[in-house]
């Protein structure tokens, strides 16, 4: 099947940053790529090994050592009054099911998030969502790759870049609009989940943020992302559950949200290693692309004997899952798997 290629089926975003457009197509990073490394044509998320970045305007502003521009205090904007998810309560489950969008701004490649107006994603998003009211409250979800792998190594050989704080805050701002929750994606290359995810603590402290971490992109020492698939063990998933824990318990807030996405068996191993915080709800998200029959085999691969500690996720991608003659699966039929997804995120 697709789903076990050699290769992830999506390209990476490489060169100096193929993501992130701030106002009027400024560009703000919290991290650095590859010198020698110039902007080129995007390439599509099926060729592999990336090669290319598509073109991107940087701020002229001098840029401090975390990639901010110099003098620019981003930070997070007033939080929802009381501690509470941006729809009420302090739990996610049972009562909400999440529906969402994935992406960065100026980047279609990545997800239909980064396509248009933001606020108009936003919009689109509920529409989509009330598909799911049947059983549960939907939630939207803004799903912002807010660290994005790339094919050269950077400055730090960590193979990968964080976008800036005030694209984090856009998406903050846009999805207090309209009472939708934030995840940050973490596709980290060489470097380490915990430290990714420690590196967006100030986003974190807010009542209405969470994480989604992208194992496929997660390679080791001598690896390139794009070239082999990435994995991660249940071990490392534990601890950065245990981290947003701590966050929620030291800041009084509502429960996290932890999005895993996993497209086959080896990308996550060892699950058994996860515990139970009341702090955290860990999502399993199955990102399985294909018809509906091809979905619905990885669905049921990587679902079957799932344990207590982990909710079901699944993904549809807007093209992948189109090609060959195939149909994006409707609401109904995503309901129709077993166990119901809680999460569905379209990329």
């Amino acid at each position: 099947m697709r789903t076990d290629s050699p290769v992830p089926r999506r390209a990476a975003v490489v060169g100096v940053l193929a993501v992130v457009a701030v106002g009027a197509g400024r560009l703000a990073t919290r991290g650095t790529s590859s010198p020698a490394a110039s902007p080129s044509p995007t390439p599509s998320r099926t060729q592999t090994p990336p090669a290319s970045a598509s073109s991107v305007t940087t701020s002229s502003a001098p840029l401090s050592s975390e990639g901010t521009p110099a003098g620019a205090t981003p930070s997070p904007s007033s939080s929802p009054p009381g501690a509470e998810l941006p729809r009420g309560g302090g739990e996610v489950f049972p009562r909400y099911r999440l529906v969402g969008y994935c992406g960065a701004p100026g980047s279609p490649a990545l997800g239909r998030l980064g396509i248009g107006r933001l606020d108009d994603r936003v919009k689109e998003i509920e529409k989509v969502a009330r598909g799911y009211a049947v059983d549960r409250e939907p939630l939207p979800v803004l799903e912002l790759i807010a660290v994005v792998v790339q094919a050269h190594p950077g400055s730090d050989g960590r193979y990968r870049v964080r976008i800036g704080d005030d694209v984090i805050r856009a998406h903050l701002d846009a999805a207090r609009r309209h009472r939708a929750l934030l995840l940050l994606n973490v596709q980290p290359g060489r470097a380490r989940f915990l430290d990714e995810v420690r590196s967006l603590e100030r986003w974190l402290s807010e009542p209405d943020v969470g994480v989604a971490l992208d194992p496929e992109w997660a390679v080791g020492p001598g690896q390139t992302p794009g070239r082999v698939f990435g994995s991660t063990t249940g071990a490392v998933v534990d601890s950065v559950a245990a981290y947003l824990d701590g966050l929620v318990r030291a800041g009084g807030l509502p429960q996290k949200v932890l999005v895993v996405h996993q497209l086959n068996p080896r990308i996550v191993t060892g699950w058994q290693a996860l515990r139970r915080r009341s702090g955290v709800v860990v999502v399993k998200s199955v990102d399985g692309i294909g018809n509906s029959a091809e979905k619905i085999t990885t669905w049921k691969r990587l679902v079957k004997g799932l344990p207590s500690t982990l909710h079901p996720g699944f993904k549809l991608f807007f093209d992948e899952d189109r090609r060959d003659g195939g149909r994006l699966m409707s609401a109904a039929q995503v309901l129709a798997l077993r166990p119901r997804p809680e999460y569905v995120m379209y990329e």
